[in-house]
């Protein structure tokens, strides 16, 4: 199999994401993630541009990478500066990293209009920031920017560019799909033009999502002879993303027979997706290809009877070829088999008469606004309650939330709970930020005393839909959260007229959950 060369520039162009910030230790601890899972290259981002990426290089230096090269990015030098004291290029040699890469005008208009300098100079830039970094060492990416739109334009122009790089001695052209705006067939067409011509080194792509074509151009660049791919993790870019690699390299490798970064490697992509979302503070994208939470997940009843028999009826590949995992969901769409799974999984029982009653009761809830896809949590209390294996841990008396608003503006929340657990009663009282945390509070505190573990687990995530938002202020609301412990996590839903009733429903559901867990007794 031809070896595809993976190059990840989520440090460098992913950062340009509307919202995306990355700290030195954010870029540090990504760095070591994309090199343990196996990528070529990692550029680091632009020396010369602000005092973090200085330091960030400064510390890439105290790293030991296994497979990865790091690599810095610059421009060519200008064109009233002598090579050795153009100071990006001096910046450049200053970061101590193996490989660097270099980007140059290759569209004629931006050679004029931007640049501001004359068509043959910029080929003599080119060559002289080509020739002086190969002269000290290093290993020379050559970023054609605006390759595409150029050649459109100018294509004599825009390959006399790759030209004086090649001769300069670059070792890897990379061909920019800047403005995203090319379609396949036009990266095919070009890219194999390239490659014709420069048979004798490395030709790269690199491209942009503006025509939700990124992933499809790459593949395409692959198929007409490029043997290097830029992208980042999960499509991070400017404006509407790069190329993401999370789709690209399981592409390469388990659809089109390339090697990549190897099968056991790959198992790590869902992981490393989730691994870069966190670090970026975004919230994982459900339906992305191969390593969403939603790429192998089942909800209609006819999918799920034919998958229970033959997996390749509705997946495309085996889930844990990259790190992820097949899931039934629970809906009004749900058929008995789906429920059945459910039931089979958790070892409670194989009865269809039973999984009908789960599934009619199910529709009924979901009539009523409750959704269970992402409260799986109260979907196993339901059965339980169901088959009738259920017992709660505590029998409610009341509860009471008091909201106050001082002269001074200050608001204070204050939550009443009473409960009996084991026939002793406690009665308790909590402030918070809120009335759901207020309430939460109450809730642990009346319990600690007997289910010390409880301290232990926290929510994470509060969400809240209007169900039936014509109803006005009258509508059904339905609150979803999240809790997790040192082990797992878990979603809880509960529905009502009133918001707080419906956080309670789920927030006892999720300490419900807890307590069972522990206890080893949801399979029961």
């Amino acid at each position: 199999m031809d070896k595809i060369k993976i190059y990840d520039t989520t440090l460098r162009d992913g950062m340009q994401a509307e919202g995306i910030s990355f700290s030195v230790e954010d870029k540090l601890l990504l760095a070591r993630q994309l090199d343990e899972f196996g990528v070529d290259y990692i550029e680091g981002g632009f020396p010369l541009s602000n005092p973090k990426e200085e330091e960030f290089f400064r510390r890439l230096d105290e790293m030991h990478f296994t497979t990865a090269r790091p690599v810095a990015f610059g421009n060519t030098r200008r064109a009233n500066n002598a090579v050795e004291d153009d100071a990006g290029i001096r910046a450049l040699l200053a970061c101590h990293v193996p490989a660097v890469a270099l980007v140059a005008k290759t569209w004629d208009l931006h050679v004029t209009d931007v640049l501001r300098c004359g068509l043959d100079e910029n080929l003599v830039l080119c060559a002289d920031s080509v020739a002086y970094l190969k002269k000290h060492g290093r290993e020379v990416i050559f970023d054609a920017e605006h390759f595409f739109d150029g050649y459109k334009n100018n294509p004599d122009y825009a390959m006399k560019v790759l030209e004086a790089a090649a001769e300069a001695g670059a070792d890897t052209i990379t061909l920019c799909e800047t403005n995203g705006g090319a379609l396949p067939h036009e990266v095919y067409e070009i890219t194999q033009a390239v490659c014709q011509r420069f048979k004798d080194i490395t030709i790269g792509i690199h491209c942009h999502n503006d025509t939700d074509c990124a992933v499809a151009n790459s593949l395409e660049a692959v198929r007409a002879g490029a043997r290097q791919v830029q992208g980042t993790l999960n499509g991070l870019g400017e404006r509407t993303g790069n190329a993401n690699l999370c789709t690209i390299i399981p592409n390469l490798t388990l659809k089109m027979g390339f090697e990549t970064v190897g099968n056991e490697k790959l198992r790590g992509l869902t992981k490393l997706s989730r691994f870069a979302f966190e670090i970026a503070n975004l919230t994982p994208i459900n339906n992305m290809p191969y390593v969403g939470e939603s790429a192998f997940a089942h909800k209609g009843g006819l999918h799920i009877d034919a998958i229970r028999k033959n997996l390749k009826t509705y997946e495309h590949i085996s889930p844990e070829l990259v790190g992820n995992e097949r899931r039934f969901l629970i809906s009004e769409l749900s058929g008995a088999s789906n429920v059945l799974d459910k039931l089979e999984k958790k070892k409670i029982i194989s009865d269809r008469k039973v999984a009908r009653q789960i599934l009619q009761k199910v529709q009924e809830l979901e009539k009523e606004g409750y959704q269970f896809e992402t409260a799986e949590a109260s979907f196993d209390l339901l059965i339980k309650k169901i088959v009738g294996t259920y017992t709660p841990s505590f029998d409610l008396f009341k509860y009471h939330v008091d909201i106050e608003r001082t002269k001074s503006g200050q608001i204070v929340t204050e939550a009443t709970v009473k409960l009996a657990v084991d026939g002793r009663i406690e009665h308790v009282v909590s402030e918070g930020d809120g009335p759901v945390n207020a309430l939460d509070g109450a809730l642990r505190k009346a319990m600690e005393a007997f289910y010390p573990n409880i301290k232990t687990m926290s929510l994470i995530d509060y969400k809240v839909r209007v169900v039936n938002a014509r109803a006005g202020t009258a509508a059904r609301v339905r609150v979803v959260i999240e809790s997790r412990d040192s082990e797992d996590m878990w979603g809880t839903v509960g529905v009502s007229e009133n918001i707080i009733e419906a956080s309670w429903l789920a927030l006892v559901d999720s300490v419900e959950y807890k307590l069972l867990k522990d206890a080893g007794k949801l399979d029961e």
